[in-house]
């Protein structure tokens, strides 16, 4: 039972500390592809830990369960974890994971079938009124990728994802924004189709809602949304310039009075325009490659530490 103890521990140790210095880092907002990266890994190891403590606590609660999974072990592997005669342990565990794990699966499935919902509808309005953008504004599109026009006074641009991808802008952002703005504000929307930004963001409500009150959960929902803003507004930035970006971006959202003294819902673009402005440097290559390492160390020591006993037993022998 060493092991399964040693999970959840590790579990509620990451799920834990990992948010706090995370959410503290000075860094991410420098690097917030880098910043992505490590939010996943720390989600992925917390899950790694409750699935893998689900697998022995169901081991441990089942004999049948132990021995199809202990099938063909050396000798000593199976009595290493110590999953005999705990079944009481194991009842209580395997039904406490086994309930979030449900509703979890619940939570993505709701979130994946709204998300599809609400794309296939605002797909069907756009249907009819799709006229394309004149060749040489913005990148050349792909095959599965449309610029749409729709007419609306207030300067807007948006993606569509999906098999069929749409990027949208009105009237008004094409009165508006100059070519290179404009050039830069599809660069951004498309950063969010081509990097899978919209799955990320409804993986990540899926946890928030299905484990109500697991910190890390929801600050990987909160964090997601604001990074993956940053990472798209990096990507027009390398393509058009920061200052384009910038102003773009302050164009857009002029009328909206997010630049008030009472800013409203999209606060978060004063800091992003500041953040473009300043244009502070990427971290150094190395710093980059131990913060890659030790993100990709938390599910590593996961599964390290559920096969220690097995390893330890053959080691032994």
């Amino acid at each position: 039972m060493a092991a399964l103890f040693g999970l959840l521990l590790l579990g509620a140790l990451l799920a834990t500390a990992g948010p706090h210095l995370l959410t503290r880092a000075g860094w991410v907002e420098r690097e917030p592809v880098l910043a992505l990266l490590v939010w996943q890994c720390l989600v992925i190891a917390v899950l790694l830990c409750c699935v893998l403590s689900l697998l022995l606590a169901v081991s441990a609660a089942l004999p049948e369960v132990r021995g199809l999974l202990f099938t063909g072990a050396p000798h000593g592997v199976e009595h290493a974890y110590g999953l005999a005669g705990a079944e009481g342990w194991g009842r209580f565990c395997a039904a406490l994971l086994a309930l979030g794990g449900l509703r979890t699966a619940l939570s993505l499935a709701r979130e994946v079938r709204a998300a599809r919902l609400l794309r296939d509808h605002r797909h069907a309005e756009l249907s009819h009124r799709a006229p394309e953008l004149p060749d040489g504004i913005g990148d050349q599109p792909t095959r599965r990728e449309r610029l749409v026009v729709l007419e609306n006074v207030r300067p807007e641009a948006w993606s569509l994802p999906g098999p069929q991808s749409r990027l949208v802008v009105t009237t008004g952002a094409l009165s508006r924004l100059t070519d290179r703005e404009l050039a830069a504000v599809l660069s951004h929307e498309r950063g969010h189709v081509r990097a899978r930004h919209h799955w990320l963001a409804q993986g990540a409500q899926a946890l928030a809602a299905g484990f109500p009150g697991v910190g890390v959960f929801s600050a990987f929902r909160d964090q997601v949304g604001e990074l993956v803003e940053l990472a798209a507004d990096d990507r027009a930035a390398r393509r058009h310039g920061r200052l384009t970006t910038a102003h773009a971006m302050v164009e857009l959202n002029l009328e909206r009075g997010v630049y008030g003294t009472c800013p409203g819902q999209q606060a978060q673009s004063p800091r992003r325009v500041d953040r473009l402005l300043v244009g502070a440097p990427r971290l150094p290559v190395l710093s980059r490659l131990r913060l890659t390492a030790a993100a990709l160390a938390a599910p590593a020591t996961v599964l390290l530490l559920a096969l220690l006993p097995g390893l330890s037993a053959l080691c032994r022998a």
